[in-house]
């Protein structure tokens, strides 16, 4: 496929009018569209909670808990009373129940699951977040709920859990799903998508790094990798056109402790829903 046939077909889902204003900012001011971008890159898209996610959020019992180093509320959901909790983390865009078939597959196993709506996310108040506030929250929720036994994440919540882990996070088991790895290699798809020059990338980068005062590129998932002794398994799809294989095949290369998990035909949200990943991240936690 031609170059410029690939950016049409990222591109479907992003407004026109936010590609025509992209395009006017990159012709008015460098500064101007690098302000313009952080800002969308901050922000995800609220989904209405679909069919299949209703018993779980009407299931659970969900309060709000403040993440005091992010100064953010956020809506924990309880599913299940055992005392042996799993930890899911959803994505990018995602929500707390987004993991349910996985939540229902630990419950019949003997265990409960707390999950979180992500500043921005869900039923949670805000418009903007990062990387940062979901592993806060991480953090934040295994002092009030901890200890878990394992943790599930998909794609950002994969990622955040890695980083979490780096930081202190004290599980047993970890799953991650499509989760992404290089953050600039992240950005760098991010105004591609866009159809932004290739230097606004390092821009957004630079931005983010003076505003937090740390290097973004330290929270890439195969650094966390080195790190982490316990096992590990990477599920991720050969078809995934949002975050590529590449990405879990690099992590899994860094792990000590790892297992690779390739699926076909599933993409990056379909996977969850998959009845042998479901078994097979449920068997992997619990054994």
């Amino acid at each position: 496929m031609a170059k410029n046939s690939k950016i049409r077909k990222q591109s479907l889902n992003i407004p026109k009018s936010i590609l025509v204003t992209v395009q006017i900012l990159q012709f008015i001011s460098l500064k101007l569209v690098t302000l313009f971008a952080s800002r969308l890159f901050m922000t995800p898209l609220k989904h209405k909670i679909p069919k299949r996610e209703l018993e779980m959020d009407q299931k659970s019992r969900q309060e709000k808990v403040r993440i005091p180093t992010i100064s953010k509320e956020v809506v924990v959901y309880h599913y299940g009373t055992s005392k042996k909790k799993i930890l899911l983390v959803h994505g990018w865009s995602g929500r707390g129940t987004q993991l349910v078939k996985i939540a229902d597959a630990l419950l019949e196993t003997g265990y409960s699951t707390i999950s979180f709506d992500a500043p921005a996310h869900g039923k949670s108040g805000g418009k903007t977040t990062l990387m940062l506030e979901f592993i806060a929250t991480i953090l934040e929720l295994e002092k009030q709920f901890g200890p878990f036994e394992g943790a599930v994440g998909h794609s950002l919540g994969g990622m955040s859990l890695l980083n979490a882990l780096k930081q202190g996070l004290k599980i047993n088991r970890l799953v991650t799903i499509g989760s992404g790895d290089i953050v600039q290699d992240i950005i760098d798809d991010f105004t591609y998508k866009l159809r932004m020059k290739h230097k606004v990338s390092n821009r957004i980068r630079l931005y983010f790094e003076n505003r937090f005062d740390t290097s973004m590129d330290s929270f890439s998932a195969y650094l966390s990798a080195k790190e982490i002794e316990i096992p590990v398994l990477v599920i991720h799809d050969n078809d995934d056109d949002e975050v590529p294989v590449k990405c879990g095949i690099h992590i899994h290369k860094y792990l000590k402790n790892g297992k690779l998990m390739i699926t076909k035909d599933l993409g990056h949200r379909k996977i969850l829903g998959d009845e042998q990943v479901v078994e097979s991240a449920t068997n992997f936690i619990t054994n």
